[in-house]
C-alpha cells in the first residue's frame, strides 16, 4: 500500500477511525534525517498489510505536529484505537519502526 499523505481535512478518516494501527512520520522537505528515512517509510508500506502508513509534513500541517507533540523530526508514532500506542524520535533503522507496529 502506498504511503497516505495526511493532511488535517483526512486525519479524522485515515487515522482516527482505522481499524489498523497507523503508522505516522512526522517530517519536513528540509530535514536530512527525514530525507534519509523516506526511503525507508516507502519500503515499510510495501511490506505491510496489516497496518497504515501515512506521513505529515510539518511545515504544512502544524497543527497537527503540536498536538502530538511533535519537537524534533523525525518522529514517528504509531495510533491504534485513536490513542498513541508507541512513539520514536529520530533517524532509525527499519526494524526499530517495524518494532514500532507490534
Amino acid at each position: 500500500m502506498a504511503v497516505i499523505k495526511l493532511t488535517a481535512d483526512n486525519f479524522e478518516q485515515e487515522v482516527m477511525q482505522s481499524d489498523k494501527p497507523v503508522l505516522i512520520d512526522f517530517y519536513a522537505d528540509w530535514c536530512g534525517p527525514c530525507k534519509m528515512m523516506g526511503p525507508v517509510v516507502e519500503e515499510i508500506s510495501n511490506e505491510v498489510s496489516d497496518a497504515k502508513v501515512c506521513k505529515i509534513n510539518i511545515d504544512e500541517q502544524m497543527e497537527l505536529a503540536q498536538k502530538y507533540g511533535v519537537m524534533s523530526i523525525p518522529t514517528f508514532i504509531v495510533i491504534r484505537n485513536g490513542q498513541t500506542a508507541a512513539k520514536q524520535i529520530g533517524a532509525v533503522p527499519k526494524s526499530a519502526l517495524l518494532n514500532l507496529l507490534k
